[in-house]
């Protein structure tokens, strides 16, 4: 990423609206801070933006001054993006670039967050063309830093899809689990049920209890074995097990506990358990 910086004229940082505090990769901004930063905080229709002004003067303290709330699936406040940049790169010196008539912006972040979604987007909207970069909902679809993409005709504009790179070191585990549960870490490498965990307390401590009503509970409840044990139940996912007893083997059903925590994580990630801000400005 370092030594595209020369064609670079704009980074575009892209974060989960959800976390706009926690994650974000401090080394990338040191390493690539001499060009001009835009910080777009995207699925922002995945969260609680109640304080959104509160997070935009926190924001603003640590340094960051331009900052825009996006959602790909809808397109919405993506036409915003072009005119920010052109504005943040025309007030800025562009070193042996000066003659280019072409503009390029290096899209950074850490996965899964939306980086390729902000690109193919900006290219739905300007230039009424498909799919240039891979998407999914794991992290780890971008591999490699790859060529220009043009997402502009007028003004002619490039962008420079890059891996998502998390910081070596997570501050804190909270900080671990909140990456998790937005999924720009692998569910395996932290645990499907302790994701889980983390989402039951977080839903229970926003009194979000729509989780009740979507499984068929009878009321919010704090266990989390007792949570998945009903999701299972309620989603018909259990598996068959042999249990020796004193009168010989017999065959019952038990719970499929990580199957129900996959799919309270997964029904979180799709908005179905409604909109959270994972972090208070």
């Amino acid at each position: 990423m370092k030594t595209r910086l020369r064609v670079v004229d704009c980074l575009l940082e892209v974060h989960d609206a959800r976390i706009p505090f926690s994650g974000r990769n401090p080394l990338l901004k040191e390493a690539l801070s001499i060009r001009p930063h835009l910080l777009v905080l995207n699925k922002m229709d995945l969260a609680d933006l109640t304080h959104k002004s509160r997070i935009l003067e926190q924001l603003e303290r640590q340094g960051l001054k331009h900052v825009l709330f996006t959602d790909c699936l809808k397109d919405e406040n993506i036409k915003e993006i072009l005119p920010l940049v052109t504005k943040l790169i025309s007030n800025s010196e562009r070193y042996q670039r000066a003659e280019n008539v072409e503009s390029c912006l290096m899209v950074i972040g850490v996965p899964n967050v939306g980086k390729s979604s902000v690109i193919n987007s900006m290219r739905r909207l300007h230039l009424r063309k498909g799919k240039a970069s891979r998407v999914g909902g794991t992290p780890g679809i971008t591999k490699a830093v790859l060529t220009k993409i043009q997402v502009c005709e007028r003004p002619l504009m490039f962008l420079l899809d890059t891996p998502g790179v998390l910081s070596p070191q997570i501050g804190s585990v909270e900080t671990g689990l909140k990456l998790a549960l937005c999924g720009t870490i692998r569910d395996h490498l932290v645990g499907e049920e302790i994701i889980a965990d983390y989402l039951l307390y977080t839903l229970n401590h926003q009194q979000q209890f729509s989780y009740v009503e979507r499984y068929g509970l009878t009321s919010p409840c704090d266990d989390v074995e007792s949570v998945l044990k009903s999701i299972a139940l309620y989603l018909g996912k259990t598996n068959r097990i042999r249990v020796r007893t004193g009168t010989g083997d017999v065959t019952v059903r038990a719970p499929n506990y990580n199957a129900a925590a996959c799919d309270f994580i997964y029904s979180f990630r799709k908005g179905h358990l409604g909109k959270v801000m994972l972090d208070q400005a």
